[in-house]
């Protein structure tokens, strides 16, 4: 299944506009609809909304069809703002 990224984004944004409680859920829900995380594992792992978006970004990096130092590149130029995100995965690999 393809995945709409323009849609995640729009989604992510009104999430991040609603309270914040609601944003949790609706963030959490749709970064494990792309994930084999649970929304409660979304929550726990990524607890800022900012964060979570990071994830987003970062994930339609990596599945985008540029090839692989292309997406490098873009991860690099990104660093700082996917650095909870990566010390998060890192984490939760270990």
């Amino acid at each position: 299944m393809a995945i709409d990224w323009d849609q995640f984004d729009i989604d992510v944004d009104q999430a991040a506009e609603r309270s914040a409680d609601t944003t949790d859920e609706i963030l959490a829900s749709k970064v494990s609809s792309l994930t084999s995380m649970t929304d409660a594992e979304v929550k726990e792992l990524l607890p800022q909304p900012a964060d979570v978006k990071a994830l987003g970004k970062l994930l339609k990096i990596v599945q985008s069809a540029e090839n692989r130092n292309t997406k490098v590149n873009q991860i690099v130029n990104n660093a700082e703002e996917f650095s909870g995100v990566v010390l998060a995965l890192a984490k939760k690999l270990i």
